[in-house]
């Protein structure tokens, strides 16, 4: 530990991924002074941090100056149950509903009060949109959300009931509501959104569920997202239950990805 990271409490660790801290959706490139005002870090060590991230190839330094997340990261990321296990597991299934729909297929497992994306499969035809893999939306504005959402333990609902983020005009944030829609998501199976995280799309999302000595746990969900103005959505369902199904007969005995 240096001088100035025992003065304030901060490890050299710590600081370290601080700096990696201060990249997200929102901020892919940053300037070194962007680095350090998002982390906290003074400039001189904010510099000499990067420097040394940049040599082990967590972060990449551009032509412009600016730095973005480097591919070891990546790399290292893909080595997690969630990413290797589940995405080799449910990849086949995917493509099986993106051959049948055309349209893009997403899978997502929650991270505290959001949904995390780990596989997506879409094509030159599909509806744009915002989800990448490794994005993090609000469980509340998206199909697989609701549907994960909906089996959540009782604190997670209360967290995301007590301040629900509008996204687009069309979200829904209003508590009663979105308690109403997971009701409905238990009892009919499904979760479905029109425009609440992006404008022009709608979305179907089902619970890949495993079966254990407890009863069936969710453990991911799967999604399709359409243009707005299809008037099928209920009837694409049946097409993401019977891949889900497969997912969870093919997970198995593993254990849930949390």
């Amino acid at each position: 530990m240096s001088g100035g990271a025992a003065a304030t409490g901060r490890s050299v660790t710590s600081r370290a991924l601080g700096v990696l801290d201060a990249f997200d959706a929102g901020h892919h490139r940053l300037t070194l002074s962007e680095v350090a005002a998002r982390s906290g870090t003074p400039l001189t060590t904010a510099h000499r941090l990067l420097a040394e991230l940049v040599a082990w190839g967590a972060l990449v330094r551009r032509d412009d100056g600016r730095y973005e997340i480097g591919r070891k990261l990546w790399d290292l990321g893909l080595l997690a149950p969630v990413q290797l296990e589940l995405r080799q597991v449910a990849a086949p299934f995917l493509l099986d509903v993106h051959t049948a729909t055309r349209d893009t297929v997403h899978l997502a497992v929650r991270e505290g009060a959001r949904a995390l994306y780990v596989e997506r499969i879409s094509g030159r035809e599909s509806v744009p949109i915002v989800s990448q893999v490794g994005s993090r939306l609000p469980l509340h504005a998206t199909a697989v959300g609701k549907v994960l959402l909906a089996s959540a333990p009782d604190d997670v609902v209360e967290q995301v009931l007590r301040a629900p983020t509008r996204e687009t005009r069309h979200t829904v944030v209003d508590p009663r509501r979105i308690a109403r829609d997971l009701e409905g998501v238990r009892r009919d199976g499904w979760a479905r959104t029109c425009e609440e995280m992006s404008l022009g799309a709608a979305s179907v999302a089902v619970p890949v569920t495993v079966e254990r000595a407890s009863g069936p746990v969710v453990v991911a969900a799967l999604g399709i997202v359409v243009a707005a103005h299809r008037r099928d959505l209920g009837r694409l369902a049946p097409v993401l239950q019977v891949a889900a199904r497969g997912i969870g007969r093919a997970v198995g005995g593993a254990e849930p990805f949390r």
